[in-house]
């Protein structure tokens, strides 16, 4: 069994459990936000979700595991804005994927940044041996799905190649969006337009 297959199965079916866990990643995305990774821990969590640490642990090892889940959660997030993204313009040829990647760049920009905790969770995601995995697997099912897309429209290049090259590209759209949590002196307009047109260049 997977790691992500682990997680997704250890999640709560029944209605009231769904809600403490909703409540409790919820909770450890604002304290992440507030204190850090270094500072927040299960009895912080459980002291503002008004909870038992055994209502935690029900659901959560440790606080590695609120992260991992954290993490999940704002990949999946991404990864859906992707689907839609694919949705809408892969009919119209590779030329038309190409020509949005800015709309893609800032569309996932968007639903990170509503995200409680988002620029720690990414740190996290990061420097954590026990939590870099969660990343991966996230940037190589974008590499995928981004791989099919554009197979589709030029069936002449080589599958393994084409998945290279968006491999490099998913990871400097990721690192630009990481960046601008960080970089306050470059405007994410210019960093947007500027990286969609290298992207644009290296899909070609």
């Amino acid at each position: 069994m997977t790691a992500a297959l682990a997680a997704r199965r250890s999640r709560p079916k029944q209605e009231r459990a769904q809600q403490t866990y909703d409540r409790l990643l919820a909770v450890a995305g604002e304290l992440l936000a507030e204190v850090g990774i270094d500072q927040i821990s299960t009895n912080l969590i459980c002291a503002r979700a008004g909870l038992s640490p055994p209502a935690l642990y029900r659901y959560f090892k440790d606080k590695y595991a609120v992260l991992e889940a954290l993490g999940r959660r704002l990949m999946d997030r991404q990864n859906a804005v992707l689907e839609r993204w694919i949705a809408r313009h892969v009919d119209d040829g590779a030329d038309a994927l190409r020509d949005h990647i800015e709309d893609l760049l800032r569309e996932t920009a968007e639903v990170t940044k509503q995200e409680p905790g988002a620029e720690w969770i990414l740190r996290a995601l990061h420097a954590s041996p026990r939590l870099i995995h969660i990343r991966l697997e996230s940037h190589r099912f974008v590499t995928d799905r981004l791989t099919d897309a554009y197979a589709r429209h030029l069936p002449d290049v080589d599958r393994a190649d084409l998945w290279q090259r968006l491999r490099l590209s998913v990871e400097i759209g990721f690192a630009v969006e990481e960046m601008l949590h960080e970089e306050g002196g470059i405007s994410p307009d210019t960093a947007f337009a500027y990286v969609a047109r290298l992207l644009r260049h290296d899909t070609a």
